[in-house]
């Protein structure tokens, strides 16, 4: 078996062991016979721990021989005329240090996972959504094309909302998971629309057509005005998924969910989700200048606003929340001043680092309260803030402004919500009145129809 072949089976392994792990569980829940909580967590741990291993070995071989760019064709799902979409996964120095990491973290959560959901009603429930993040990440790393990467983000984010309403018999949960869902919904439309325009423009959605060479050299294959409208469509999707302002306001809320997701999605990979697929397409963004320095202001907001703002916040897990958007706020900065290889890294010690902290938060909790029995008091903690830079009342001010989150959620109901509900409110009295109109009876001389 040649390299190339070799190369082939390790990225569609990649792949398909998380798919498969999803079946394995799911099917046995579907005919009403779950498998039992061990039983679950070997079967997921072991298609997690075999996509790591065809990672790392995808990763030694590449190594090797400098990193090329590996392309693996899978078939063509539709062509129509000279659009055609096809499934196609790429291996190189982005996506592959990825994979690694990715499904090495969530193999990671599900041994936590195991026992921290024991004898929880819905434990199979959470690992069936696991595996389906985990199968979505994959595919949206390792995808070669515009479809392909939309497929996977979907998965992303279906997963992501329903696991923060994991608890449905609560309304915190429920509410926090629309609200997370419906930001994405918005922001999904960037990445929708991108595809569009990238169809129109080169006839397919596969990245071979828009940048040429190897991650982080590439070069962009289309002209400015596509890359400009492709890149700003982009940040605008990226955005909610990394939750930067003004479209951070779900991520606090989403703390709703179980601590092993929390860890996964919002310390981890979800959260970054957006920054790879900027990393990704880093060649259009270089033919646009006024996009990367829109990223740089963005980024510069965020990790200002969550810095503020968690330095109030009153549980341990929504400061890591909003400790993770400042840290995704400050990898938008990098990518917009066009680094390429310090974000990646960034992202993936900052995912490591998180994530082990929201794991570790109930236990750190536990050892404070202790801590604070043994003491008869509060430990000590930082001021909220350097007392002589700041007047009195500035930090009254400063305090309310962090207690209010930046007055953010008032700003989007009124500005945005209301006026949306209010269009909508107005059109469906419109659409009444007309389909009255059009089924009124002429003979009906109540309605003012001849007699």
């Amino acid at each position: 078996m040649s390299m190339q072949d070799g190369i082939y089976y390790l990225v569609v392994c990649q792949l398909a062991a998380p798919a498969m792990t999803f079946a394995l569980i799911g099917l046995p829940a579907l005919l009403g016979r779950p498998l039992s909580e061990q039983a679950t967590t070997r079967v997921v741990g072991a298609g997690f721990t075999s996509g790591f291993m065809a990672a790392l070995a995808t990763l030694v071989t590449l190594g090797l021989q400098g990193f090329p760019s590996q392309v693996v064709h899978l078939g063509t799902w539709f062509s129509v005329g000279h659009h055609a979409a096809t499934i196609d996964l790429v291996a190189d120095g982005l996506s592959v240090p990825y994979v690694c990491f990715s499904t090495g973290l969530c193999a990671l959560v599900n041994a936590f996972a195991g026992k921290y959901l024991h004898r929880e009603p819905g434990f199979t429930r959470f690992f069936l959504l696991l595996t389906l993040f985990g199968t979505g990440m994959n595919l949206m790393v390792l995808a070669g094309s515009i479809d392909v990467l939309f497929a996977g983000w979907e998965f992303l984010g279906l997963s992501s909302a329903l696991l923060i309403g994991f608890f449905h018999e609560r309304s915190n949960a429920v509410n926090a998971s629309l609200r997370a869902y419906t930001t994405y919904r918005i922001c999904d439309i960037g990445l929708l629309t991108a595809g569009v325009v990238v169809h129109a423009a080169v006839g397919s959605g596969d990245f071979g057509k828009l940048f040429s060479g190897t991650w982080p050299n590439a070069h962009c294959l289309v002209s400015t005005n596509v890359a400009v409208g492709v890149s700003i469509l982009l940040v605008f999707a990226a955005m909610g998924k990394s939750a930067q302002v003004p479209f951070s306001g779900w991520l606090a809320r989403a703390m709703e969910g179980p601590t092993p997701s929390s860890a996964i999605f919002y310390g981890a990979l979800s959260i970054h989700a957006g920054a790879y697929v900027l990393l990704r397409c880093e060649s259009l963004l270089d033919q646009a200048p006024a996009v990367q320095w829109a990223m740089v202001v963005i980024g510069s907001v965020t990790a200002l606003h969550a810095s503020v703002v968690g330095r109030v916040q009153t549980d341990l897990k929504s400061m890591l929340a909003y400790a993770s958007m400042m840290q995704s706020g400050i990898i938008f900065v990098e990518i917009g001043l066009g680094w390429r290889v310090i974000p990646l890294v960034h992202v993936v010690s900052h995912a490591i680092l998180r994530s082990l902290q929201i794991l570790r938060s109930p236990s750190a909790l536990h050892d404070r309260h202790e801590l604070e029995a043994a003491l008869g008091g509060h430990p000590g903690s930082e001021a909220w803030s350097p007392r002589h830079l700041l007047s009195e009342r500035s930090q009254v001010w400063l305090y309310r402004l962090a207690l209010e989150r930046g007055y953010q959620d008032v700003s989007m109901v009124r500005l945005i919500v209301l006026p949306v509900r209010r269009l909508f409110e107005f059109a469906a009295r419109g659409e009444e009145r007309l389909i009255m109109w059009l089924g009124r009876d002429p003979t009906d001389s109540s309605r003012g129809g001849p007699k």
